[in-house]
């Protein structure tokens, strides 16, 4: 117990400016997804602060930041809609809790390992170009929401393009100007020269963007108004000013619609729904960790669930770990669990007392560490990395990108993963055994695991085969042989005198091949 507060003392120096990233990154996107959600705005805020104090403990993730999902957005509007009332859809959320929790003890976290790297890098560098396509309109001034920022939806695909196109027409020069600077301070932060000073590396170049875009709204409108940045364009948080105000705004679920049928399927809905997005999430933070931590699965399930039953119960809508967060909590130099728990930290406090000061930051500053994050998972490095791996990693990597840009998160990764596991299949399916020739002998070497899907291949091997010849077929190195792939030597065995083939074969028992043929 003591060597690990000792390591979380050790990396406060990095996790509290990471927090305050990641709150500043988190705020906004609370509230935009509470909107787009048509939930009550502070149940984004009530979530965001559940995903940081409950779900950082809980989890075995030291990098993953949860909090509420655009990707679940659509399902919620939904669910409200359908339910009538938005207490009653709170009890569909304790009610999913429960079920992930459920999903956690059965090991279901496992389903997370059979993601391919290829895909999960696709994610990520797709999440990259979503942030950099959803962030140019408050990058510019465009007078657009910030509900749709960190979405995954089919809105994306359809209107995103033409936001830029139009953000791009419709240019805000204070809102530009604050960008471009925030930018050049972020890269300025990222040099060698900055990382050298010890005193500039204790100040997160994010905070400094922060201040940076407070001040020149400040003196903007004091001495050019025409380049001051619209009150449309700065982060809208609820002023509430008190402990009381604040648990006044806390909602409980209707436990009297328990008996209601919609509650329970609209709670699997969410159950399985919110767990592949937490599950593609984990994979890809586990990515990103440049310690290469590795987050229990199982143990992320049961955390998420434990955060869904808590934030329904007081009134806040499903969360999910999300990667969004996570990447500019692992950009911002976040080593532990401690980021995220200070993050929800820094939310609950901010909506108690200081709700006025947060409220004169503009979007742009915020678009701009987004703008940064953006980049650095979809860095034009990563696509020819890629096409260097040859087409069975490049392919599913390019296709995944495409798909979700063009869909959604779940369809695109669900896309992504039929291609990953049709160049598993292929490559499978070529090196499950090898026929080596020498003269009129020939070698057929089985290698690990021979399945039926090999079972075509190894009819051509051995067809090839001609008369007069003497044939090796090998399986020491075979961990399974598919019983299609025993019963097809079976026949050739049978058939080889024929052709004046002699075969012998080693690894494994001929006796099992041909049932009382006494070979």
């Amino acid at each position: 117990m003591k060597s690990d507060l000792q390591y979380y003392v050790n990396n406060l120096r990095n996790d509290l400016p990471a927090s305050i990233v990641v709150f500043l990154v988190a705020l906004p996107l609370c509230l935009g997804i509470a909107l787009a959600s048509g939930a009550p705005l502070f149940s984004g805020v009530i979530a965001g602060i559940v995903g940081g104090i409950v779900v950082a403990w809980a989890s075995g993730s030291h990098l993953s930041v949860s909090g509420p999902a655009a990707g679940l957005t659509v399902i919620v509007f939904n669910a409200i809609e359908t339910l009538g009332s938005f207490n009653a859809f709170l009890l569909s959320v304790v009610v999913a809790g429960v079920l992930q929790l459920l999903l956690g003890f059965l090991k279901a976290g496992l389903i997370g390992a059979f993601f391919p790297v290829s895909v999960i890098k696709g994610m990520l560098a797709a999440i990259g170009l979503i942030l950099i396509i959803k962030q140019i309109p408050h990058a510019t001034g465009y007078d657009t929401s910030f509900d749709g920022d960190e979405s995954y939806m089919q809105e994306t695909a359809e209107s995103s393009f033409f936001e830029v196109v139009d953000a791009l027409e419709g240019i805000s020069p204070g809102a530009t100007l604050v960008t471009a600077v925030s930018l050049l301070i972020l890269i300025l932060w990222e040099t060698k020269l900055f990382k050298r000073s010890g005193l500039l590396q204790l100040i997160p170049g994010p905070l400094v963007v922060v201040i940076w875009g407070v001040a020149y709204n400040s003196l903007a409108t004091q001495f050019a108004p025409e380049w001051v940045i619209s009150y449309k364009h700065l982060v809208a948080l609820p002023e509430l000013g008190s402990v009381e105000n604040f648990v006044s705004q806390f909602r409980l679920p209707d436990f009297s619609q328990l008996g209601n049928l919609k509650i329970y399927s609209i709670a699997v809905t969410l159950a399985i729904i919110a767990s592949l997005e937490t599950l593609l999430s984990i994979e890809a933070v586990d990515k990103l960790d440049p310690h290469k931590r590795i987050a229990p699965t199982n143990r992320e399930l049961k955390a998420q669930g434990l955060g869904n039953i808590v934030s329904g119960m007081v009134g806040g809508i499903p969360i999910t770990a999300v990667i969004v967060r996570s990447a500019a909590n692992i950009n911002a130099g976040g080593q532990t669990r401690l980021s995220s728990f200070f993050h929800g930290v820094l939310l609950l406090i901010s909506v108690m007392f200081f709700a006025g000061t947060l409220n004169q930051i503009p979007l742009a500053c915020l678009a701009a560490i987004l703008l940064q994050t953006g980049y650095k998972l979809a860095k034009p490095g990563l696509f020819v990395a890629f096409f260097h791996r040859g087409w069975n990693q490049f392919l599913p990597f390019t296709i995944t990108v495409i798909a979700i840009l063009a869909t959604d998160l779940l369809l695109g990764i669900t896309i992504g993963m039929a291609v990953g596991i049709f160049f598993v299949l292929r490559a499978n399916f070529h090196e499950a055994m090898t026929l080596t020739e020498h003269g009129s002998h020939y070698l057929l070497r089985l290698h690990k695991d021979v399945s039926f899907l090999n079972k075509a291949l190894l009819r051509k091997h051995l067809t090839a085969i001609p008369a007069d010849s003497d044939l090796i077929i090998d399986g020491t190195k075979a961990l399974f042989i598919d019983q299609d792939i025993l019963e097809t030597i079976a026949d050739f065995l049978a058939a080889a005198p024929d052709k004046n083939i002699a075969v012998e074969v080693q690894g494994f028992e001929v006796a099992c091949l041909v049932p009382g043929s006494g070979h």
